[in-house]
């Protein structure tokens, strides 16, 4: 087994790497095909690409993006009809202008973005690091970095590229790393040394938490692992030189495989106007078609025998219904006019810079406002339905404090009826003066000297960990927690001095005392828990262990006291929702430890499942503890982030936390920010057995897209469902490929693969992965909450991805770190949290603030009002046009189905009508920002997609198709044998121009009147100026003035005042306006009156005082959390668990996890 075992390694490593060779990594074996003939090598530079455009580029590919959008096209081929003498009836600019206008503002805003991609590449890529070059160290840019290159980092160096440690100038061959840059989460990763040489490795992959390969030195084989990397976008820290060689680079990089494809998002508005174009466009082909051959029988039976009409040209029949019907798809166009994506364009900037100086999201402390970086996607910001959210940095500030204790049996810190005021630390010179405690109690027992087990409490956290210090007595703590726990022994008088491989040092009051360390038996996720053998310096051998309490009760001794109170004491801490660890010890005998000494180094040799058999070791000599107390840390939150989650639910909005850390850690989290409550049914990814998703399957024929039945519900019972599942249980049901390894050694020796089965963890069908997915997310989205623990950045995404392709549901991703960006471009919309160490998330993102609090302004106040916003504009722009346009298909039944030629054509949407519904779009509100966020059930209309929808659209359609009617055969009733004041009829076409073109105008801009909730002086100057432009216009090119300077273009002078110089056709706009407006004023009355919406209840609600909220618990939940991993007892050894060095092994794998069967789940 162990010869196969290696045999298959050796076969995955397909990445070779020689130190300082570069000539080896151009070798032909090395090359692969680009195009053609063309070769370069399978090795990327160190130079990242993030960016879209370059100059040669950028006008062609930015044109074929815009061009994309199939109003654009048709525009286009709007202006390619207009050039064509014989079938235009509008002048060719008046398209040209605002199609050049509409596709320059685009492209500059995508080439503003896009250059400061470019600035962002150029940055990083010219960054300096130090190369090896022929035997000496020379600056270097990081592009000039290559694969093989060894590079020497220095303290606060960013890591330019993935490398593998060689050396470093600490005593324990230890490197800082800051990972930040890569998730967001700030605690130290240690990273032991390995050795030069040949490399064969896993080939470039996205996984974080893993790496493979083997380093052949002195014709010996070594393996490695993720520890003896050191990874891009890293940090330097507390480490003064180490030296590295790089195994990837540039694109082939960790982190950039994680950052995902920058995708091009769109409203669910843009889609539907889409279709809506296309509806438009049909109903035009249909309308103008039908004009053209009723233009084709009347110049058959009327126009030809009409001498008058003859226009010298010779066309038949069918030729001027064929010219007919392209002149009619030109008139008819105002349907759809361009001017609707200007309009378009310039509300989404509005409501940009709306965010973007609204004081209410602007951080102070770090002079940070909120920022839009996007204009395209704020009315997207009112229909989110799921949001997706990191947790470090994102819901909590990472700041872990020591709040509570309790010490065998009494707790410490209960300030219920006491008065608020922190210790004095000045006894301590030791002090960390940031730590505050409130309970005086316990410093007077801890300083006494009496309380032996307040002693022993606070000398284990003082030993207990894998903490390291520098001269400067600054700790670096591998997590949070421990540095919190070293922080607070420190603070009462057991202080942490110092460690080498082999002991520890601390300040026990006036006494240094050095602990002999015999073993370091580490933490993982499965124990739940880690322990340090010492050697006393009396000589006794004692064992102290802290852990989570499900585990440390089951191995506590019989003889145990205050089991019962400090569990009555970790009840009341986990209700709190403050992370606990419960604290014990065991003496040993000599005799005992040295029989365990032996089997302990019998498993470290171990090649197969060495961690299993050492687990098996540590677990018989973990039992018959003796409880001393526990310990509560709060886990600091931002600012609000309860109160806002708690929002955001009542809106009905979803949200799933997605993170890194562990089970525990994360599920006190999701207490408490509110996420999770006491009166959900908490259920674990691994425990869900009794809901087998191949119970709910049916046969792949009956599965046909938009054929799939509803399944039944996977929690039966009544009440909140929460599910909290792992990143290995997400691989599993959703049934990646496991066997890697194996496949990949059949592929290589040319074997056939076996055929798909689910029990030898080889990848299902299409068909079945599809349901399992399927199944996966209606099982998810059933719950309140959902919290995914230990995923990658990539699975971040899937999951991501999942929600979208079956619910078809709207998302937002919302992150602060690296591996938050491939969530944060895969969501609708991707919000990023600024002033963090990283700003890749920002950089990413689509909205940036600095606060997770500031997301329910984001989406209450300002999503909801852009999607109203929105969603009422286009509303009315489509009724005002359809109502326009319609009035020259009613007109073309009495003009011998001609098409009209007509300047009020052009001047409609530009002068006449556009800036009342602009600002309507810019400026309405239904209720103010207050009621927003105080009723957060105004925001459902948005997710239902209620306001703009087919529906919405037809009722424009029929609303402009009556108005037009009321429009055009009201006056002509009215001219129909009319005989004027001065006893001439007032019957010309023009005089019905003018009567029915101001009836159009009075009526829109009064129904843009009715339609407002929110006036302002800026909309009464707009619906008064429109009108007072409209007459203005119309008078001057009714104008003798005119008709001089352009006699060809204006005939027809002195219309407009004869016409309204007659009280007839005053009364006839009058009443053409009040026959159009009345059924809309007995709708909207009878609408707020018996069938009102919620904006319409929420205006007419006085504000009522919010009910008190008190919590319950239903039953026990441990409050156990600690966020260390797996891996620093080794690398803190440095490879020496019991003094003696492991052979074999660079080092421990950081983390274990297993992954339930899928026949289990």
């Amino acid at each position: 087994p162990t010869m196969n075992t290696c045999c298959a390694v050796l076969l995955e490593m397909g990445w070779k790497v020689k130190a300082n060779d570069r000539a080896y990594h151009q070798l032909p074996e090395f090359q692969k095909k680009v195009f053609l003939c063309i070769k370069k090598s399978r090795y990327s530079g160190n130079a990242i690409k993030t960016y879209k455009y370059n100059a040669l580029t950028f006008i062609p590919l930015n044109l074929y993006e815009q061009f994309k959008r199939v109003a654009n096209v048709y525009f286009l081929a709007l202006l390619i009809l207009q050039i064509i003498p014989d079938i235009t009836t509008l002048p060719w600019y008046t398209t040209l202008i605002p199609l050049v206008v509409v596709l320059g503002i685009t492209a500059i805003k995508d080439l503003v973005d896009d250059l400061a991609r470019h600035r962002m590449d150029k940055e990083i890529n010219n960054r300096k690091t130090e190369v090896l070059l022929d035997g000496r160290f020379e600056s270097a840019k990081w592009r000039d970095v290559q694969v093989g290159d060894v590079v020497r980092l220095k303290k606060n160096d960013f890591i330019p590229a993935d490398i593998l440690m060689l050396s470093s100038s600490n005593p324990n061959s230890l490197c800082y790393v800051e990972t930040a840059e890569l998730d967001g989460f700030d605690p130290l990763t240690l990273n032991c040394v390995g050795l030069t040489g040949l490399i064969e490795c896993e080939e470039p992959n996205n996984r974080l938490d893993k790496f493979i390969g083997t380093m052949l030195w002195n014709r010996e084989r070594y393996p490695l692992d993720l520890d003896n990397m050191l990874l891009r976008g890293c940090k330097i820290r507390n480490t003064d030189v180490c030296h590295g060689l790089v195994i990837f680079a540039g694109a082939d990089t960790k982190i950039m495989k994680n950052g995902g494809k920058t995708r091009f998002k769109r409203t669910k508005i843009d889609e539907l106007m889409n279709y809506m174009v296309y509806t438009i466009f049909a109903l035009l082909v249909l309308v103008a078609a039908g004009l053209a051959i009723g233009h084709t029988f009347w110049y058959d039976q009327i126009g030809a025998k009409a001498w008058y009409l003859f226009d010298g040209k010779g066309y038949s029949a069918s030729h001027r219904g064929f010219l007919s019907f392209w002149g009619y798809i030109i008139v008819l166009n105002t349907m759809v006019p361009i001017s609707l994506y200007v309009s378009v364009e310039v509300i989404r900037l509005g409501q940009s810079k709306f965010i973007n100086w609204d004081l209410q999201m602007y951080y102070a402390d770090k002079d940070t406002p909120a920022k839009a970086r996007t204009t395209t996607l704020n009315e997207q910001l009112g229909q989110i339905e799921y949001i997706f959210s990191d947790k470090t940095g994102t819901l909590t500030q990472n700041i872990m404090q020591f709040k509570k204790c309790t010490i065998a049996g009494r707790s410490y810190a209960d300030l219920s009826a006491r008065v608020f005021q922190p210790v004095d630390w000045s006894w301590n010179r030791y002090a960390d003066k940031m730590f505050q405690f409130m309970d005086h109690s316990l410093v007077a027992t801890v300083r006494s000297g009496k309380d032996k087990d307040a002693m022993e409490f606070f000398k284990l956290l003082s030993l207990c960990h894998t903490v390291m210090v520098d001269e400067d007595m600054v700790y670096q703590a591998a997590s949070p927690d421990e540095g919190a726990l070293v922080t607070a022994a420190r603070n009462f008088g057991y202080v942490f001095l110092n460690r080498t491989q082999d002991t520890i040092t601390i300040q026990e009051g006036d006494k240094e005392n050095s602990y002999e360390m015999l073993a370091l038996l580490d933490f993982n996720s499965d124990r739940k828990r880690m322990s340090i053998i010492l050697r006393f310096p009396d000589g006794r051998i004692r064992l102290y262990c802290k852990g989570a309490d499900t585990v440390i009760y089951e191995r506590l001794s019989a003889e145990s006291k205050h089991t019962k109170s400090t569990q009555t004491a970790l009840d009341i801490f986990a209700n709190e929702t403050l992370r606990t660890l419960c604290l014990c010890y065991k003496d040993i005998s000599a005799g005992e430890y040295e029989a365990w000494e032996r089997r302990h180094k019998e498993a470290q040799v171990v090649l197969a499942d060495r961690d299993a058999a050492l687990d098996r070791v540590y677990e018989d000599i973990e039992k018959n503890l003796m409880l001393i107390g526990a310990t509560a840390i709060e886990d600091k939150l931002q600012d609000g982030v309860p109160e806002t989650i708690a929002k955001l639910a009542k809106a009905d909005i979803k949200i799933w936390v997605l993170t890194g850390d562990k089970k525990e850690t994360a599920e006190n989290i999701g207490y408490s920010c509110s996420l999770l409550t006491d009166d959900m049914q908490i259920h674990y990814g691994e425990d869900v057995k009794s809901v087998p998703l191949t119970t709910r399957r049916v046969q792949p024929q009956s599965n046909r897209p938009g054929k799939r039945k509803p399944a039944d519900p996977f929690f039966t019972q009544t009440g909140k469902n929460a599910l909290i599942i792992t990143g290995g249980w997400l691989n599993e049901i959703l049934y990646e490929k496991k066997k890697k390894r194996r496949r990949l050694r059949l592929r290589r020796l040319g074997r056939r693969l076996p055929p798909s089965s689910p029990q030898d963890g080889q990848p299902m069908n299409d068909w079945e992965k599809e349901q399992r997915q399927v199944d996966f997310v209606d099982m998810a989205c059933e719950c309140e909450a959902v919290i995914c623990c230990r995923v990658t950045p990539k699975q971040k995404a899937n999951v991501v991805s999942l929600v979208k392709k079956y619910k078809k549901a709207v998302t937002l991703s919302i992150g602060d770190g690296a591996n938050d960006v491939n969530m944060i471009k895969t969501a609708d919309i991707g919000v990023g949290i600024s002033g963090q160490e990283g700003m890749q998330a920002v950089m990413s993102s689509d909205y940036a603030f600095a606060q997770f609090r500031y997301l329910e302004r984001l989406l209450l106040v300002h999503g909801r009002w852009s999607y109203i916003r929105m969603c009422k504009f286009l509303r009315f722009f489509f009724f005002k046009n359809f109502a326009f346009t319609l009035v020259h298909f009613w007109f073309s039944f009495f003009s011998g189905y001609s098409s009209q030629v007509n300047w009020f054509i052009t001047l409609y949407n530009l002068c006449y009508s556009s800036l009342p519904v602009l600002l309507v779009g810019l400026l309405d509100q239904d209720v103010n920002d207050k009621l927003s966020l105080r009723f957060p059930k105004l925001y459902l209309p948005g997710q239902q997609g209620s306001l703009f929808n087919y529906k919405n659209f037809f009722i424009s359609l029929f609303h402009g198709i009556f108005v037009s009617l009321i429009i055009f055969f009201i006056p002509y009733g009215a001219f129909l044998q009319t005989m004027g004041q001065d006893g001439e009829a007032p019957s010309d076409y023009q005089s019905f121009a003018v009567v029915t073109a101001s009836s159009l105008i009075f009526i829109v801009n009064l129904q843009i009147s009715l339609d407002t909730s929110y006036w302002t002086f800026v909309n009464c100057f707009a619906v008064l100026g429109s009108i007072a432009i409209y007459f203005g216009i119309m008078f001057d090119i009714h104008s003798a003035g005119i008709h001089v300077i352009f006699p060809a273009y204006f005939t027809f002078t002195g219309a407009a005042s004869n016409a309204l110089r007659q009280p007839y056709l005053w009364l006839t706009i009058v009443l053409t306006v009040g026959i159009s407006l009345l059924p809309v004023i007995c709708i909207q009355f009878l609408s707020k009156t018996i069938w009102p919406s919620v904006g319409d209840q929420v205006r007419s609600r006085r504000e009522e005082k919010a009910p008190a909220f008190q919590r319950g618990r239903r039953s026990r939940r441990s409050g156990y959390a600690f966020s260390h991993s797996q891996g620093y007892a080794d690398l803190i050894s440095s490879g020496r668990s019991i003094r003696r060095k492991p052979t074999g092994r660079a080092g421990l794998q950081q983390s274990i996890r297993e992954v339930p069967h899928a026949e289990n789940i």
